[in-house]
């Protein structure tokens, strides 16, 4: 028996009915709007045929890589997905994906840059986000359902929340490591302070932006696979179904399926990434 016990749990709960009771209104609209322009998304994802999505990946990673024998790997593992009748989830899946990054970039590098700016953001946001960071990952899904309710919009947020960190941290990092010797001469040749971060930091810090573009995607993908706990649906519902019913088989062509979209994804975010690196 320990000598003394304290809980935060009611304190959580208490404050999540409140928003519920005072931004009821609020939320719904969000979710109106998350719901829009993720069936916008997967409108796109679907109607572009199987055979042009893995011709325009191949062409892509050419592009970014120049190597004529992994972009045809990449394609043939989309061929794969298509062979194990899991293309309609997996584009399901992309969508979410997706929208979750759409939004963690649009709201993640603005705080990454202020957090470059201003101390005070950067003294706030470091430990918030190493919360975020080691929380689990199921632990997402309870603000979510309880804000949002079960299904596709409630997935995106907490994929959003999950996948948001490292292209807050990356940003950040990448203008802080800007030399401040060219930093320096910029100031000497008259350029303000706004000038300063458009025309030299971030451009100098688009490597490191694009790595955490990379790394948050590679999470969203990750998150949305337990997110289908909550209704996301996707290839995650078939990895999902297939722990319930035992069906190691099912399990294994949808686990494949996400290895093969990691992959895809991964090389080609790598690729672009790389083509930001400065000359040697």
């Amino acid at each position: 028996m320990a000598p003394f016990e304290f809980h935060v749990g009611p304190a959580v709960s208490d404050f999540v009915g409140w928003l519920l009771r005072t931004y009821g209104d609020f939320f719904d609209a969000a979710s109106r709007t998350l719901l829009s322009m993720l069936l916008t998304v997967e409108d796109i994802l679907m109607w572009i045929p199987w055979w042009a999505m893995v011709a325009g990946v191949v062409v892509a990673s050419w592009l970014v890589s120049r190597h004529v024998a992994g972009s045809l790997v990449l394609g043939g593992l989309l061929v794969v997905v298509v062979g194990f009748g899991l293309w309609e989830p997996t584009m399901t899946t992309l969508a979410i994906v997706v929208t979750s990054v759409i939004l963690a970039l649009i709201i993640g590098i603005p705080i990454g840059i202020l957090m470059a700016e201003f101390r005070p953001v950067r003294a706030v946001m470091q430990p918030v986000l190493d919360v975020m960071q080691t929380m689990p990952s199921f632990v997402y899904l309870i603000p979510a359902m309880m804000l949002l309710g079960l299904g596709k919009v409630p997935a995106v947020l907490a994929t959003w929340i999950y996948a948001v960190p490292p292209v807050i941290r990356l940003t950040h990092l990448g203008i802080e490591q800007v030399s401040g010797d060219v930093q320096e001469a910029a100031l000497a040749y008259g350029a303000t302070r706004w000038q300063l971060l458009k025309e030299v930091r971030l451009p100098l810090a688009l490597p490191s932006l694009m790595a955490g573009v990379n790394q948050t995607t590679m999470m969203a993908l990750a998150m949305v696979v337990v997110a289908s706990m909550i209704g996301a649906r996707g290839v995650g519902e078939e990895v999902l179904l297939s722990i319930n019913r035992l069906d190691i088989g099912r399990g294994f062509e949808a686990g494949l399926a996400v290895v093969a979209l990691a992959i895809v994804i991964d090389r080609l975010t790598q690729g672009v990434a790389r083509r930001f690196e400065p000359p040697v």
